[in-house]
């Protein structure tokens, strides 16, 4: 790495990107200890760049907005340790003028890709949401109850499964209740992100195309995602009765892993 004469405007509006990132990530989302009480949010930056490999320095410079060259893998781990989106892999990326060199987060944001090896290892039907409640990882028993739903899209969306789909008060049972449900819970999960552009697109999208979200919406509920019973009737295996549960995933507060667990005879 070395520092340029100059300070690009676009060097500077990065070093601000990443520093407002590494104020929201808790020490607890990064693996390390409480420690001594901090006089500010998320992590130190020696923290982080002990996290990524570089040295406090080089990372300070970052920040700072200095026009230093980093290489891509240096961005990549960078975006790992501040637990980035996909939107905002891709707009770290874009400001780096780098190209990511991990397709795999580049597609589902920076999370671990082990953590498809992590769904197909469950014996039921699961998969993991993040905070759009897009389906990043399922596996093939989850899909099978969805009647490969999941697996013909390219993008699959749980609320767009609910909302758009016509199959799928047919698959879900109690299926109006279900909608009515999902949509309190979403906004619980992304009440402090509703001014951000992949959240608004979800719901500007759902109030444009279902009458249902958008009458649900407006009511304004909001309530935690809980486990419970859930019934499927699929059109070859017939009745399905699962319990759910969900965990948040620790390194990853926005994302959850979600299991069907098969209920026993």
């Amino acid at each position: 790495m070395s520092i340029k004469s100059g300070v690009p405007a676009n060097k500077q509006v990065l070093g601000e990107f990443v520093r407002n990132a590494r104020s929201r990530v808790t020490p607890q989302m990064a693996g390390l200890s409480h420690g001594q009480r901090r006089r500010t949010p998320g992590l130190r930056r020696e923290e982080v760049a002990q996290l990524c490999d570089i040295s406090v320095t080089w990372y300070t410079w970052i920040e700072q907005g200095r026009d230093v060259s980093v290489s891509s893998t240096v961005w990549s781990r960078l975006a790992d340790v501040l637990h980035m989106s996909k939107a905002e892999r891709a707009y770290l990326f874009e400001l780096a003028e780098v190209t990511d060199p991990d397709h795999g987060k580049a597609q589902h944001g920076s999370l671990p890709v082990s953590l498809q090896a992590c769904v197909n290892n469950c014996a039921g039907p699961a998969y993991i949401l993040d905070r759009c409640w897009n389906m990043l990882f399922f596996n093939q028993a989850l899909d099978t109850v969805f009647n490969h739903w999941p697996s013909r899209q390219q993008a699959p969306n749980l609320l767009r499964f609910i909302f758009q789909n016509p199959d799928a008060p047919q698959v879900v049972v109690n299926w109006e209740q279900r909608a009515r449900r999902s949509v309190a819970e979403f906004r619980a999960d992304i009440g402090a992100h509703l001014d951000e552009q992949d959240i608004s697109q979800i719901i500007e999208e759902l109030l444009a195309s279902s009458e249902l979200f958008q009458h649900w919406w407006s009511r304004q509920a909001v309530v935690e995602r809980e486990g419970g019973i859930r019934e499927f009737m699929h059109p070859e295996k017939g009745y399905l009765e699962f319990d759910q549960i969900t965990f948040r995933l620790a390194t990853h507060l926005d994302y959850k892993l979600v299991m069907l667990l098969i209920k026993p005879d």
